[in-house]
């Protein structure tokens, strides 16, 4: 058969089954149940793309890999030692980075990834689930379509409240790796029949950090890990602005307060943070930079009306990435769990972590500093005793359980960080 005739059957073939292709996929993304869109899904996906049904070795023959992380700041920064080790085990793929836009800025200078993507599953929180899955399909549709994938990973362990499942399912990639529903008591209830959108389940349970449980998705695909240090990835504008603000503060020693957080359960009370900022100046005649987004701006605020010229309030000021700039340039954090504390300890400033999460709590939980502790970084971590009627987690909706920890106790931390009675930082 002569070349032409070969290329008109083909065409002829692709004409005949779009259509049909396009109608059938629609039809399963617009089922609920995972189980029921994997058994319609398969087969079409199948016809749309026939290296659907085959295998890749993970190494050797992928040429096209998809991280889908669309979680919040903290989750991201604790995925950078896995994008470095991802893309020294696979230096010649092309990778894809599928993120919130709220992380865009933290990501895009990343020197791992070829393509950083940004899917705005918040959107979708006050759509039904059949329009959820609709939307991610037509996201996906990109990849499939135009640059098709060949190893899809969600190196999610908890559950999936992003619908990063079904962008990693939709965009027809020959191996799509996650953690298996089962691996947790919550996620294996809110993610029922999750693991039939993947070719791969990793079930590794128990304790473990977050960077620690994204490296061994990479040593479940055959992977080596050379180094667990995290990372930020920052450019001369975003220097030169941290050097600018400090400059023009004419200020030296700068200790970072982190005074806000979404969840109201994590939130230390703001006179509390007045004392410490207090004790700071005067012990040790620091400067206290607070930072954050627009929500922590009223505590901003009230922090400076107390505290004076010793605030530089920088809140609502930044990008992700000018924090980052500015945290490199402090002499310890203290403050809450939050994405901030997560790029300080990435810019390798010591932090003083003050957490809701009890003590003897459940160590797997979302909030256990077992999972989501400082990393790589001199720490002190603080947690209170539980209230009642919590016992393995705060189980309140408001600041609860981190009442106990204590103004003295946070004192004692820094002092420890600091491991300086001098006058000066």
């Amino acid at each position: 058969m002569g070349t032409s005739v070969r290329h008109g059957v083909k065409n002829a073939a692709r004409l005949i089954r779009r259509p049909f292709v396009s109608i059938a996929v629609r039809v399963g993304a617009l089922i609920s149940l995972p189980t029921t869109i994997s058994k319609i899904g398969n087969p079409l996906l199948s016809i749309l793309r026939p290296r659907f049904r085959g295998h890749v070795n993970a190494l050797a023959d992928t040429k096209h890999v998809l991280i889908v992380r669309l979680d919040e700041i903290g989750d991201v920064v604790l995925t950078t030692p896995f994008l470095r080790e991802l893309r020294r085990n696979f230096p010649n793929a092309k990778v894809s980075l599928v993120v919130k836009p709220a992380v865009v800025n933290l990501v895009e200078r990343c020197p791992y990834v070829d393509a950083v993507l940004s899917y705005d599953w918040e959107s979708e929180r006050n759509l039904n689930v059949w329009r959820r899955h609709w939307r991610a399909l037509r996201f996906s549709r990109r990849f499939w379509r135009q640059d098709p994938i060949d190893l899809a990973i969600l190196p999610r362990w908890d559950s999936d409240i992003y619908h990063g499942a079904f962008l990693a399912y939709f965009c027809a990639a020959i191996r799509r790796v996650t953690y298996s529903e089962r691996v947790n008591e919550v996620k294996q209830r809110l993610n029922a029949g999750y693991d039939h959108l993947f070719t791969d389940i990793v079930t590794n349970g128990g304790v473990a950090h977050e960077v620690e449980r994204n490296l061994n998705v990479l040593r479940f695909l055959g992977s080596s890990i050379n180094s667990e240090q995290l990372e930020l990835w920052l450019d001369g504008d975003d220097e030169l602005f941290a050097d600018r603000l400090l400059h023009r503060e004419n200020t030296s020693g700068v200790i970072a307060l982190g005074i806000g957080k979404r969840d109201p359960r994590k939130m230390w009370p703001i006179s509390n943070f007045v004392q410490v900022g207090t004790w700071l100046s005067d012990t040790f005649r620091a400067r206290i930079l607070v930072l954050g987004g627009q929500e922590e701006k009223p505590l901003a605020e009230q922090l400076s009306e107390e505290l004076g010229n010793a605030v530089i309030n920088a809140v609502g000021k930044t990008t992700l990435r000018q924090a980052a700039a500015l945290l490199k340039r402090c002499q310890l954090y203290v403050g809450i769990d939050s994405g901030l504390m997560h790029i300080a300890a990435a810019a390798g400033v010591p932090v003083v972590a003050i957490f809701c999460h009890p003590r003897d709590g459940s160590p797997v939980h979302a909030n256990a500093p077992q999972r989501f502790g400082p990393w790589g970084v001199p720490s002190t971590i603080l947690q209170p005793e539980p209230l009642p009627p919590c016992r393995d987690a705060c189980v309140a909706t408001e600041a609860h359980c981190i009442l106990g920890v204590s103004v003295e106790m946070v004192k004692e931390a820094v002092m420890r960080q600091l491991a300086m009675p001098g006058p000066a930082v």
